[in-house]
């Protein structure tokens, strides 16, 4: 054993225990070990970062095409925070540039349809387009709510909702919106003489809650307690700034999507409490007085229809006109809340500058008070009736005015459901968002002539009532607003009723014909007032 140790011993290379650096073992293992030493996390993150906005910039170009835009895009963000705080200025030039101008936000490609002839197409095209709100509206209205319907669904659940904006429906809802004016007309003399001892104070809120206690009372009638209104009137501020057009596209905490999907989940929740009451109050005979009752109702009666003719022998009776399913109460609850939804911003801002304009054209309120008091035969406490709000023919002129010269939807955002030739030379991509806007139709020179003055008169004497093809107020096509009728009758109700119990004068600023966008338009000044009770 000992020899054979000295033999191996003897026998040994002596390069065996030399240590080679590890960079002379194999040359490309070495240089593969060097790539890998140079190259770092912070590396591959700035490359990635770059691939991106690499992607991101081409991606804008190739969707933006031939139309009009900025040459490249901010990366990822875009002009985000001009979105966020939107000027009228801004949207103006925009509509300017062309008939088809474009923007990306975020991930967002937006597509603005300036003219009236791209605006209808884009309404009237629901093979390629459907309306989608914003990223937000989904989360805050429910993504099986009956707006977010495309094709036969929509047009179907559209006729089960027809009959509650009828002559007649809205003869039954008057009464209850004359017993709100009434109310807060008394509420902005004390807010004017008693809290602020006839000083001007901001009105624009107040008249939101207005709008707000009208539309509840029309929609929900006595089922909602005023608490429960006055609540939803002020937290229906963060619902509007969910659903502004730009907005973070997650619901983040603290955020303005967080704080509006928390109020509208309060809404919803009313609504279907209203619901509940309304099914059995409606079940017991009850005459119906508000939309959500009539509706209801209507389901009640085609029920009872189904159960008739599924007995064996029973006789004929008359079909229901629309023979409709009964609707859960919050399936209910989601419809009156996209009523709500179409309403408040809107009447809120026509019914802001109807004051202030009023108030700053004294001949033009005269002459709407002499027109009501005409036709409630001198007495001003007379009721109203659809049949005499139909005969004021200034009054509904000033109306008509008034959601021309300031319409308070300026764009509604639809989204694109497959590529969409919008024109000869430019198809809107899938997936991208294109926007219809309403201004820039409402003030051609040469439909309506001097289109920035306010003019009354071009309803009767003139030729406005031609351009039906311009008055995309509240826009054409399968998804028109249902409530067209309903919302001009109830603006002429409430200024009539106003002109004849209250004198108001609008302290003007500098800021009072420059228009705030709030998801709808407002005067920037909130619309300094005060109210005073008229003899």
């Amino acid at each position: 054993m000992a020899l054979a140790a000295a033999l191996n011993r003897s026998f040994a290379s002596p390069m065996s225990d030399f240590d080679y650096p590890a960079a002379q073992k194999t040359g490309s293992e070495g240089l593969l070990l060097r790539v890998y030493d140079c190259i770092s996390g912070f590396s591959v993150f700035v490359t990635l970062i770059l691939v991106l906005v690499a992607y991101d910039q081409f991606k804008y170009v190739w969707n933006k095409g031939s139309i009009v835009g900025p040459a490249w895009k901010a990366p990822f963000f875009g002009p985000f925070l001009s979105s966020v705080y939107p000027k009228m200025d801004e949207y103006k030039a925009k509509w300017a540039s062309g008939d088809l101008s474009c923007v990306s936000v975020f991930h967002k490609f937006v597509v603005i349809a300036s003219s009236r002839e791209m605006a209808r197409k884009v309404f009237n095209s629901p093979a390629f387009v459907k309306p989608c709100v914003v990223d937000a509206a989904h989360k805050l209205l429910r993504p099986n709510n009956w707006v977010f319907l495309d094709g036969k669904a929509h047009v179907d659940y559209r006729k089960g909702l027809n009959g509650l904006f009828t002559r007649q429906a809205l003869e039954i809802y008057l009464p209850g919106q004359e017993e709100v004016y009434d109310k807060y007309f008394e509420k902005f003399i004390e807010i004017s003489q008693v809290e602020n001892a006839g000083k001007p104070t901001p009105f624009m809120p107040h008249f939101r809650e207005l709008m707000c206690a009208v539309s509840c009372r029309t929609f929900v009638g006595h089922y909602m307690s005023e608490a429960a209104v006055k609540k939803i009137s002020d937290d229906y501020y963060q619902i509007t700034a969910a659903l502004e057009l730009v907005n973070f596209p997650i619901i983040i905490p603290f955020t303005k999507t967080w704080y509006g999907k928390k109020s509208a989940d309060l809404v919803l929740e009313e609504f279907a409490k209203c619901a509940a009451k309304s099914k059995a109050r409606m079940a017991t005979g009850g005459n119906p007085n508000c939309i959500m009752d009539a509706w209801v109702r209507s389901m009640q009666v085609s029920e009872r229809y189904r159960e008739h003719i599924a007995k064996p022998g029973s006789t004929a009776v008359e079909k229901p006109a629309q023979l409709l399913r009964v609707f859960s109460d919050i399936e209910i609850a989601m419809t009156i809340f996209t009523f709500l939804f179409a309403s408040q911003d809107a009447t809120s801002s026509a019914s802001t500058w109807l004051f202030q304009l009023m108030a700053d054209r004294p001949e033009v309120l005269d002459r709407v008070r002499k027109e009501n008091l005409t036709f409630r035969n001198g007495d001003k406490n007379a009721s109203l009736s659809i049949d005499t709000l139909e005969k004021m023919v200034y009054t509904r002129a000033v109306v008509k005015e008034i959601l021309r010269y300031r319409p308070p939807v300026i764009m509604v955002p639809y989204v694109v459901k497959k590529d969409f030739p919008v024109s000869d030379t430019y198809t809107v991509p899938k997936g991208s968002m294109v926007i219809p806007s309403v201004w820039p139709a409402l003030h051609d020179p040469e439909v309506y002539p001097e289109p920035e003055f306010f003019d009354p008169d071009r309803w009767i004497t003139g030729d406005a009532e031609k351009a039906s093809k311009n008055w995309l107020v509240f826009g054409t096509g399968p998804h028109y607003c249902l409530g067209q009728t309903y919302a001009q009758l109830h603006l002429m109700a409430m200024i009539g009723k106003a002109s004849l119990h209250l004198d108001w004068v609008h302290h003007a600023t500098p800021l009072s014909e420059h228009i705030k966008v709030f998801a709808t338009i407002f005067p920037q000044d909130d619309c300094p007032l005060v109210f005073s009770k008229r003899p």
